[in-house]
């Protein structure tokens, strides 16, 4: 449903709710505003999106896949903030998938931008892992230290610390280019 589809209609509902409680049928009234209020609600707040997140925290990809597919055109089923943040969730999605493919998917989350910090991190965090698995040392190693600034609570500290291991191991191993290979 669209976003003007559904703020119409909690307008009237709320309308209708007030005009109960004018007429003093406080009894439908009442709840008959809770109804709008809720609707309004799903302006800022898609339900798809709520669903589709909650399978991704218990690790459910293809719920979550079935529920973000059924936001067909999000830019005019979601609100306006909310657009970065349907991007991460189909990056982090496409990511179990085929990693290198999802990186179009969090570089757009980025430029819509998102309002929480640690998402952003999140973002920046992916993009270094698939930019370690395409062997661009300096652009993974800038995306490191974007996410490490954007994670102001430290709720991916261990991640960014696991990750920069993974780079100095990147270092370490040299790839032997032609010769004999001892079996």
């Amino acid at each position: 449903m669209s976003n003007i589809v559904r703020l119409i209609i909690a307008c009237v509902v709320m309308g209708a709710a007030v005009a109960l409680c004018v007429f003093g049928h406080w009894g439908w009234g009442i709840p008959l505003f809770l109804i709008g209020g809720l609707i309004l609600l799903s302006y800022f707040f898609n339900e798809n999106m709520i669903v589709a997140q909650y399978f991704l925290r218990k690790e459910n990809t293809d719920e979550a896949e079935k529920w973000l597919l059924k936001i067909t055109d999000y830019e005019k089923q979601l609100y306006k903030g909310q657009h970065g943040y349907y991007n991460l969730l189909v990056g982090l999605i496409e990511s179990r998938k085929a990693p290198l493919k999802s990186e179009k998917y969090f570089k757009k989350a980025l430029s819509l931008g998102m309002t929480m910090s640690h998402n952003t991190a999140l973002a920046k965090l992916s993009l270094a892992g698939i930019s370690m698995a395409k062997r661009n040392k300096r652009e993974a190693q800038q995306y490191l230290q974007e996410a490490a600034k954007d994670d102001k609570n430290k709720l991916l500290a261990e991640q960014i610390k696991m990750m920069k291991g993974q780079m100095a191991q990147m270092d370490k191993q040299q790839v032997q280019r032609g010769g004999f290979r001892n079996f």
